[in-house]
């Protein structure tokens, strides 16, 4: 037995820098740029400068110079290690405009503010209130437990035990009515009952029939089992479905979410794809963001190859020189093979670009690595969270491949376009007797596309379509 070193350092990095989408690389190379001697930014050309900077193009002149065999090992040896997506720093921000102002105080003057939190928003009420303080102690204590949705899902215990000194029962049940009384109504509900009882009881009016199908009929309603409902309660169908749509335009399931939203991050492409000025055909490019071109510094290049140096320094410049290379070789690497499968997926797929997702075809991974000679972890890779903009939206790459089936005259069909069938078939239907699974299936069938049941099931799901009894209109 011996140990033996699979991959070299830079094959990892370049492994690395080939996942990364646009946002990450930009953090990585600032990085790179602040900790490597050897490393700067190359200025632009007076040609370069007259284009857009927030563009890189796919001509001639941007064709890339790396010498793939270099990295034949990273093909070959790229399904031996496996990376951790989330092992990423945060994403760099985009520098500031550039010009006489001070650059600091430009970049806070564009920044968004703060979102209030629930919390925030909350304990702003909550201190104008005038309460005992313990009562007051006990519902600082309470608001802190939310989660973000404005629902208390710790036990009152828990709550009571969390505070010293510890609040006695009856203060933290006095202090829960009080923050059941703020806004937003419905905020520190224990249960999703519990949350829609609050806010019926803050609306005007007699709302006897809500509050009812609320406290007593809640799963049939999610169940659409109305006429088990009007048998029960002894109110009209009529009076039932006036009563949940009163309810689905009043009432928030989620009312923590009226005041903070959840944090949605921005999705920047990677990948441009437009139409040609001509109107024919379909350009590619590849966005560049904030990733600055690079090259190595020549003072530092010298200073490792000039013998008027001591030793220790020409090693130090050396090794800051081949670092900066194996990052320069990788970056270029990474925009070469994404350009590559990026023309790939155009070429597979114009017809999604024609008329939508039901356009998609079969597109395999394994395949596109044969074509490129690679291996398909490397395009797994190359792929990973990244995101092309198109004329008909932003798509993760890895949506482009599809497996699918053949319809009954040989034709390849993808998934996404049986799912499109689907939900066409679905809307279509008489919701007075909506189509079962098996006759949706059955439907597909005579139109060539031959699929299981189950497998109805399946893409119903998740397409957040309900089943035939749920859809079912009284």
């Amino acid at each position: 037995m011996k140990l033996e070193q699979k991959l070299t350092p830079q094959l990892i990095q370049s492994m690395t820098i080939l996942q990364k989408p646009v946002a990450d690389l930009e953090t990585f190379l600032n990085d790179a740029l602040k900790s490597n001697a050897a490393l700067e930014i190359a200025e632009p050309t007076q040609d370069e400068s007259k284009t857009d900077g927030n563009t890189q193009g796919t001509d001639s002149q941007r064709e890339s110079t790396v010498d793939e065999t270099s990295f034949a090992r990273l093909d070959r040896f790229s399904n031996y290690v496996d990376f951790d997506a989330n092992d990423r720093s945060p994403a760099a921000a985009r520098r500031s405009d550039s010009g006489d102002r001070d650059a600091k105080m430009g970049a806070l003057a564009n920044t968004a503010g703060r979102d209030i939190s629930l919390q925030e928003y909350l304990l702003d009420q909550w201190t104008l209130l005038e309460l005992d303080d313990n009562v007051s102690r006990a519902g600082e204590a309470l608001i802190n437990s939310l989660d973000l949705d404005g629902y208390l899902r710790m036990s009152l215990e828990q709550v009571t035990d969390s505070v010293r000194p510890v609040l006695q029962k009856e203060d933290v049940d006095q202090a829960l009515a009080e923050v059941h009384k703020l806004d937003p109504v419905g905020v520190g509900a224990r249960d999703v009952v519990e949350c829609l009882l609050l806010q019926v009881d803050a609306l005007p009016g007699d709302n006897e029939v809500e509050r009812k199908l609320i406290q007593y009929h809640l799963q049939d309603i999610t169940h659409n089992r109305l006429p088990a409902v009007a048998k029960a309660t002894g109110f009209s169908l009529g009076e039932i479905k006036e009563a949940i749509r009163a309810m689905r335009t009043s009432l928030h399931l989620h009312p923590g979410y009226v005041v903070s939203d959840r944090a949605v991050p921005p999705i920047r492409p990677d990948v441009i794809v437009e139409y040609a000025d001509t109107g024919a055909g379909l350009n590619i490019r590849l966005t560049r963001g904030n990733v600055p071109d690079l090259r190595i510094s020549t003072e530092v290049h010298e200073m490792a190859k000039s013998k008027k140096n001591e030793k220790e320094t020409r090693d130090f410049a050396r090794k800051e020189v081949e670092a900066a290379s194996a990052i320069i070789d990788a970056v270029q690497f990474r925009n070469s093979r994404l350009m590559d499968v990026s023309r790939s997926i155009v070429e597979m797929q114009t017809e999604f670009f024609n008329v939508g997702p039901a356009g998609l075809k079969v597109f395999r991974m394994s395949d596109l690595a044969a074509e490129l000679g690679c291996d398909p972890s490397t395009i797994s890779r190359t792929v990973a969270d990244k995101y092309m903009q198109t004329p008909r939206g932003i798509f993760p790459l890895r949506y482009f491949f599809t497996g699918g089936t053949e319809s009954d005259d040989g034709q390849s069909i993808g998934w996404d376009r049986v799912k499109s069938r689907v939900r066409d078939i679905v809307d279509a239907e008489d919701r007075k007797n909506p189509l079962s699974d098996d006759q949706v299936a059955a439907l597909l069938k005579e139109e060539g596309i031959e699929i299981s049941r189950r497998t109805v099931a399946k893409y119903r799901q998740q397409l957040d379509i309900p089943a035939a009894r749920q859809r079912k209109e009284f």
